[in-house]
Formats: structure tokens, C-alpha cells, sequence
């Protein structure tokens, strides 16, 4: 399998990158932590950018583009710590919903009991026992959870599924919306794995110790060489399972997990890496490291773990 992106890929993730840049600086995640509401701002200028509707049909309003398209987009909201949810609305539910989606934000429990933005979303996605419904925000409860990660604005769900409008009963459309939500937070974890990289190498470079910076020692050089090979080993993972759910091929499952494990074992290693290098810093909340290694914490829990999701390659295979 040989597979590259187009030149509209790449312009397409670099316009979104820009706009992160321009619209969702670390001020931007920090603020999300204690907000009464998301502010969304950078969100809106995004569904103008038709990145909601990535994955939707052309003739549905969307930009009828696929996974290959939108895992690009997805590493940039890892690299930025986007605190919107980004992968649920534009990954999961935006190929179930199609046209009508617009600027909502779509929250989803298919990642975990714990609903990142449940409180902020338009629409909830949630499983019951005939399928997945959608919920009206006003048609659910939500109980706020604090989590390590306070910008994904965690929250227990509680709802009665008679309230919300049954999307699909079909077991093979929930595992595929499943497949793309793993896959949509392995791509966030190794933007966020790359970001923790790039904030460690800047800071070697200024930090000096006996006159020097920090990055000549070669016990530094030898910490930042091995997590930029975890990334460089799971950013093709995370590409070649975008290719393997935009062709539906039949290891699909295989594909997402492998990229998933890969993606929070990298992730992980990359913020334990970045810390050390950072020093007594890196613990401070007032330093944005943090914001990037606890989203990656709880990304790397989310979805499945890494656990989880080796033991799924392993039956895929036959182990």
C-alpha cells in the first residue's frame, strides 16, 4: 500500500494550522479550565472553513472530503490543544448526521462515560439500548467531572432515550463511528505529542547550565532523539489506519488500534520526556507544558487504552 497527500491536503492543513495559530493560542486552552461557558470563537471560524464537514457529502453541504483529509486537520487540534470537540462533531458524528450540522458541537459517549464539552455541546450522540440517539442539550443532565485535563470540560450524562431521536440501530455504523473517534484522538495525540517535542527542544536550546545550553548534553540529545522516533513511528500508523477507514478495507479495526496504541504509547512518552527536560518548570501550571501533556494523559486514556487496544490488534491477528 503506497499512499501520499495532495497538494489540497496540504494547503488545507496548513490554512488550519495558521488559524489555530491566529485564533487558539495557550491563552485560549488555559481560559477553557474555568470558563462558565466554551468560548467559541475559534470554532465558529473553523465551520467557515467547512472543517466540520469534512467527511459530509458535497451534495449535503459538506466539503465530501475523507479520513486521509481529516486526519491532517485532527493532528493540528492535537497540536494546538483545541478545546473543542473537534474529533466527536467533525469524526464521529458529522458522517452519521450529514447536513444540518452547521457550527453545533456535537459531545459523544462512544470515548467513555466521561463526555468531554457534554455541558457546551449542542448535540449529544449517546448510546442506548436500541443504538445511538441524539439528544437536544436541553433533553439530558450533565454533571461536571474535574479531570487532570480541565479544558475538555468533562461531565457525567444522564438521560432518558425516549427524549432523544434514534440516529442508527446498525451495530456496524456504531463500531465504525467508534473506529473513526479512536482514530480521530490517535491523530490529536501525536499533534500533541509533536507540540510537547517542539516546546522541549526550544526550551534545550535557551536553558543553560555551566554556561551552556542544555540541549548539547548528550543525555538530552539522547531523551529528545527517542521520543521524536516514538512520534516518527506512530504518525504513519495514524495515516495508514485514515486510509484503511476512508477505503473500508476489512482490517480496519486492526488498523485503528494499532494506530491508537501507538499514538497514546508515544504521546505518554514524548510528556514524560518533556518533563524531565523541562525540569522543576514543567510541574507548574503557570508554564503552558502542562496544558499539552494532560491532554495527552487523558486523550491516551480515552477511546481505549492502550491496553485496550493492543489486545484488539492481538485477536485481530489471531494471538
Amino acid at each position: 500500500m503506497h499512499f501520499g497527500f495532495t497538494d489540497d491536503e496540504l494547503l488545507l492543513r496548513d490554512a488550519v494550522r495558521a488559524l489555530f495559530e491566529r485564533e487558539c493560542p495557550p491563552d485560549v486552552v488555559r481560559a477553557a479550565w474555568d470558563a462558565e461557558s466554551l468560548d467559541r470563537r475559534v470554532w465558529d471560524a473553523l465551520a467557515q472553513m467547512g472543517v466540520p464537514g469534512v467527511l459530509v457529502a458535497e451534495a449535503s453541504g459538506g466539503l465530501g472530503l475523507d479520513e486521509l483529509s481529516l486526519v491532517l486537520l485532527l493532528e493540528e487540534s492535537g497540536r494546538a490543544a483545541l478545546p473543542h470537540p473537534m474529533v466527536e462533531t467533525a469524526a464521529v458524528a458529522a458522517p452519521l448526521l450529514g447536513a444540518g450540522l452547521g457550527a453545533r458541537l456535537v459531545a459523544t459517549d462512544l470515548g467513555g462515560v466521561l463526555v468531554p464539552c457534554a455541558g457546551d455541546a449542542d448535540l449529544l450522540l449517546l448510546r442506548a439500548p436500541d443504538g445511538l440517539r441524539a439528544f437536544e442539550r436541553a433533553a439530558v443532565t450533565v454533571v461536571p467531572e474535574p479531570t487532570v485535563d480541565r479544558a475538555r470540560r468533562a461531565g457525567l450524562v444522564q438521560c432518558r432515550p425516549e427524549d432523544g431521536t434514534l440516529v442508527t440501530g446498525d451495530e456496524g455504523a456504531i463500531d465504525l463511528a467508534f473506529d473513526r473517534g479512536a482514530l480521530g484522538t490517535a491523530a490529536q495525540l501525536v499533534g500533541l505529542a509533536q507540540r510537547m517535542l517542539e516546546l522541549t527542544v526550544a526550551y534545550a536550546k535557551e536553558r543553560r547550565q555551566f554556561g551552556v545550553p542544555i540541549g548539547s548534553f548528550q543525555a538530552v540529545k539522547h531523551r529528545l532523539a527517542d521520543a521524536l522516533l516514538q512520534v516518527e513511528f506512530a504518525r504513519p500508523a495514524v495515516h495508514r489506519a485514515a486510509w484503511s477507514v476512508a477505503h473500508d478495507v476489512a482490517d480496519r479495526a486492526r488498523d485503528v488500534s494499532m494506530a491508537k496504541a501507538m499514538a497514546s504509547d508515544a504521546a505518554l512518552h514524548v510528556a514524560g520526556a518533556a518533563l524531565q527536560c523541562h525540569g522543576a518548570i514543567g510541574y507548574t501550571v503557570e508554564y503552558d507544558l502542562h496544558l499539552w501533556m494532560k491532554r495527552a494523559w487523558a486523550l491516551a486514556r480515552a477511546w481505549g487504552d492502550g491496553g485496550w487496544h493492543r489486545d484488539r490488534v492481538g485477536r485481530a491477528i489471531g494471538v
